[in-house]
């Protein structure tokens, strides 16, 4: 890893301004500043990735394998058979987003990146509560992935003895708290010691995922029509219009848009990516597409083979809906390949446990270095050049959140990750409106402009925003989640509007503690006439 730090993309005016994907030589040293826009590096390793490593991030990051098990049930529940179709209907407002992150990355490749980007378009409040909707929506799934990678842990212990007792370790309390926080404190120190470790370890459990879900899509297409609940392809499976009502396609919807999320896990890289304003952009389109042909592939393979009922080894079983590769691994790869599901599953929730505390970390970063957090965190290790600090905040805010959230109740374990969804639709639309606002000005100078940084950004704003709508209204009834309440009120809407109302009372600390951000005298909001130009 090269020790110098990576120099940001500084914005001038017009006339002087460098082209997009240039650096600025001669400026390494972290907290220098361009006088016109407040813009400041961090102190980062530069070229520690590249492409594919960006790429391989994204995809970690999102754990597709952990995704369809715990989801390929709940999504056939909802939808049955058109659960491919809302797979593609969930990747839509991923992918129109994803054009806002690449377009805002060009000009200005910043690790705050959503926090960053809406400070410069809508100014610091609209901003610093953008950046808190993504740092505590990577809390909440930090603490869900370290949780199921100890499940699948001892249970994978237990299948590899063939000890029931062994498997059943993870019922118990203290055993299963422990196990979660070696697994934190694991993932916290690979991530600590920089980029080229958490790329090596990437490499291997991400080509692992795809792998054996390569291997259960051909054995499971092999096997259909050899059980009582296979059901023949039909292309009306990608038909979202045959969903049977709105709210199941809703309800399906916001399933699948969970299914995408942490691919831009590639753009908080960015700093330290080599061509840091083309790659990461580039490397969330391609995690983008490897996710979209998984979760197709894996889907009509699974419905071919067991069907998307509630009968037998159906998909939305009731009694496997929860844990879906768990019920398929040994009738469909057998007794000894079976085993390898778990390896992946177990694989999958590792690696994006790992990965994830890159967004996280590196956010708190940049909000430290634009003041709009405690300066203690803009700390960079001098020779891992990773956000030290605020990494080792993140594994411990995220181990005492789960161990508190388990030992208070499982139901609000379980409704803190119903609200997850809540603050997914928040940033992630904030951060495409913020797109269309920040280069309102150049919007009709071609159609490319208009397409990608207009129109694209806007529609994946406002399918999002449509979610979050409907989802805070679902959350109101006490039946939304585990079923429990707070004075009537469903207890997801609690948790998830408290948890934005808890963002806003440290902003109003911070505003007190740190002025000068929130007068927009640090990073200044952007003018259409400063925008740098393709």
């Amino acid at each position: 890893m090269e020790t110098a730090a990576f120099n940001v993309l500084f914005m001038t005016q017009v006339e002087a301004r460098p082209q997009a994907g240039d650096t600025v030589r001669g400026v390494n040293a972290p907290g220098d500043t361009d006088s016109a826009h407040g813009v400041r590096t961090k102190g980062l390793g530069g070229n520690s990735v590249g492409l594919l490593g960006s790429a391989v991030i994204g995809i970690s990051t999102v754990a597709p394998v952990y995704c369809l098990t715990s989801t390929l049930g709940s999504t056939a529940g909802e939808v049955g058979l058109q659960m491919p179709a809302i797979f593609l209907a969930g990747f839509l407002p991923m992918l129109l987003v994803a054009f806002a992150y690449r377009e805002l990355n060009k000009v200005m490749p910043d690790c705050g990146t959503s926090f960053t980007w809406t400070v410069k378009a809508f100014g610091p409040r609209i901003g610093w509560m953008c950046g808190w909707g993504l740092v505590i929506a990577t809390i909440i799934v930090l603490s869900n992935l370290a949780g199921v990678a100890t499940s699948y842990f001892w249970l994978l212990a237990g299948e590899i003895s063939g000890s029931e007792s062994i498997a059943a370790l993870d019922d118990n309390k203290a055993v299963h708290i422990l196990t979660c926080l070696a697994l934190i404190a694991a993932a916290t120190a690979i991530s600590y010691r920089g980029m080229t470790a958490t790329k090596g370890v990437q490499y291997t459990l991400v080509g692992l995922q795809l792998v054996v879900l390569a291997v259960f899509v051909g054995m499971a297409l092999t096997k259909a029509g050899s059980f009582e609940t296979s059901v023949d392809f039909s292309w009306s499976w990608m038909n979202p219009f045959a969903v049977q009502s709105f709210a199941a396609f809703t309800a399906g919807l916001s399933l699948s848009i969970f299914m995408y999320w942490g691919w831009d896990a590639c753009m908080a890289t960015n700093e330290e990516t080599t061509g840091s304003a083309k790659t990461p952009g580039r490397a969330a389109l391609i995690a983008m597409v490897v996710l979209v042909g998984s979760y197709l592939a894996t889907g009509i393979a699974a419905q071919m083979v067991v069907g998307s009922g509630e009968d037998g080894l159906g998909l939305a079983n009731p009694e496997t809906s929860d844990n879906v590769f768990a019920a398929l691994a040994g009738p469909v790869m057998g007794p000894t390949l079976g085993i390898l599901l778990f390896v992946a599953v177990l694989a999958s929730a590792a690696a994006s446990l790992q990965t994830t505390f890159i967004p996280v970390a590196r956010t708190v970063l940049a909000m430290a270095t634009y003041e709009a957090l405690p300066k203690s965190f803009t700390k960079v290790h001098p020779v891992f050049k990773t956000p030290g600090k605020a990494t080792i905040v993140a594994g411990v805010a995220t181990g005492v959140f789960y161990t508190v959230m388990t030992l208070l109740s499982e139901n609000v374990l379980v409704d803190t990750i119903y609200a997850l969804g809540l603050m997914i639709c928040f940033y992630y639309a904030l951060t495409a409106f913020a797109c269309v606002w920040y280069f309102r000005g150049e919007l009709f100078r071609s159609g490319r402009d208009f397409a990608y940084k207009g129109l694209m950004p806007l529609l994946g704003g406002l399918m999002l925003t449509a979610v979050f709508g409907k989802t805070l209204y679902d959350m109101w009834d006490p039946a939304y989640g585990s079923g429990s309440a707070v004075f009537g009120v469903g207890s997801v809407f609690v948790i998830g509007v408290g948890l934005l109302l808890i963002g806003v009372v440290i902003m109003l600390v911070m505003q007190r503690r740190s002025p000068a951000f929130f007068r927009g005298e640090v990073l200044t909001k952007e003018t259409p006439s400063l925008v740098v130009a393709d």
